[in-house]
């Protein structure tokens, strides 16, 4: 396979991680992608290749920006933190005490950590919405508050795949009076100079790359060839993994479309270049965004060892130990690395994105052909991965 066009540079003793990054295009199908990697703030890697179009005829720049699905998750819940590190949030109180529609379908004692976590058992209005209902943030807020838990909360957890993003963004726009898309921009991304937008404005349109593939449970159940995984039709069989997959369901080809590029649906369409992501992860693992208290916090497991998943376990690969923080995903498999402690969030599609503060690392792989999942098992960014903590000798 030909080589294609790269650009970008790694510091001294990482070349290891460029030859993982070629590898990803000439032997595991990469069509655009980027992978940055800051070690104490500084660009250890950045490097950036392929092209940002099914018909290879827009190349991949340094500031390409894509949709990087459920990695939107950690920026989304990076705002609530933030909230939470000024006094104006308190996770323990009621989620009804900001918004207090939500205390309906009993309610209104759920606190806001439960959202965090997974916890909250509002993976999908129990009522289901119209294909559209993704663009619309009021609509779906009003039909989670009025919707009974599908399992009594703060039980057991569940993998909210669409819902997080709009009940924690409507917690954020009624403390703030703003979106979570306008909070992010204006709070993080805006003073660190990070390309991520929650809500892209038109003006970047043409810096997006297109994204090949779509989201659907036959690629779940293809992405790991030779693995028993339930076909599409089973999705019958499993009606919380159903119902968490309802708001997914936008129109074929819409991922690429101006419309879903400007909408807020801030579980799933952040749209982030590589550098972006690995910037904003790095402020907060290096003490920029909120007090070690905070951090600590986002990162304290908020549920039992080896707890199944009830929404996506039945998709998740055998094996799989689905663990939470409050927002982010904990490294409980080695997905971010050997650190334990390191946590992030991933993608459908295969990004991912995560902070190391204990070894200075913040990493973030982006990419356009859909591929892995969001628990981080995808073997492009596997490899990465394991050149990246090769070339630091941890």
């Amino acid at each position: 396979m030909l080589r294609p066009p790269l650009g970008g540079s790694c510091a001294p003793g990482f070349e290891g991680v460029r030859t993982a990054f070629e590898r990803n295009f000439t032997a595991h199908g990469d069509l655009g992608a980027a992978v940055t990697v800051l070690r104490d703030g500084v660009p250890v890697v950045d490097l950036w290749g392929g092209y940002a179009d099914a018909a290879r005829t827009r190349r991949w720049e340094r500031d390409t920006l894509v949709n990087v699905y459920s990695t939107s998750k950690g920026m989304t819940a990076l705002c609530a933190h933030l909230l939470v590190d000024r006094g104006a949030l308190d996770l323990d109180a009621p989620v009804a005490r900001y918004w207090p529609e939500f205390a309906r379908g009993g309610k209104g004692d759920l606190p806001v950590r439960w959202l965090l976590s997974h916890r909250a058992g509002l993976i999908a209005p129990r009522t289901p919405l119209p294909l559209p209902a993704a663009y619309d943030h009021a609509r779906v807020c009003a039909a989670l508050a009025a919707t009974e838990p599908w399992w009594e909360p703060g039980t057991a957890q569940g993998y909210h795949a669409v819902t997080f993003g709009y009940l924690v963004a409507e917690v954020i726009r009624r403390i703030t009076g703003r979106t979570a898309g306008a909070f992010l921009r204006t709070e993080i991304a805006g003073p660190l100079g990070a390309r991520v937008f929650l809500g892209t404005p038109p003006a970047e349109h043409p810096s997006c790359a297109d994204t090949v593939g779509q989201l659907d449970a036959r690629l779940l159940a293809e992405r790991h060839p030779g693995v028993p995984r339930p076909p599409l039709a089973s999705l019958a069989d499993h009606p919380l993994a159903a119902a968490a997959l309802s708001l997914l369901s936008v129109p074929t080809g819409d991922v690429n479309s101006p419309g879903y590029r400007t909408a807020e649906i801030p579980a799933g369409n952040v749209h982030a270049s590589a550098h972006g992501l690995a910037t904003v992860y790095a402020a907060l693992g290096g003490g920029e965004l909120v007090t070690p208290d905070t951090l600590a916090a986002m990162r304290r497991p908020q549920g039992r060892p080896g707890e199944p998943d009830l929404a996506m376990g039945p998709l998740a690969p055998p094996g799989t130990d689905i663990r939470w923080g409050l927002g982010y995903l904990l490294n409980t498999q080695g997905r971010a690395g050997p650190n334990p402690r390191a946590f992030g969030h991933g993608g459908a599609g295969g990004s991912y994105a995560f902070t190391d503060p204990e070894n200075q690392l913040a990493y973030a792989y982006v990419m356009n052909r859909y591929g892995g999942g969001t628990t981080g098992d995808d073997p492009r960014h596997a490899g990465l991965v394991a050149a990246v903590y090769e070339a630091v000798g941890v």
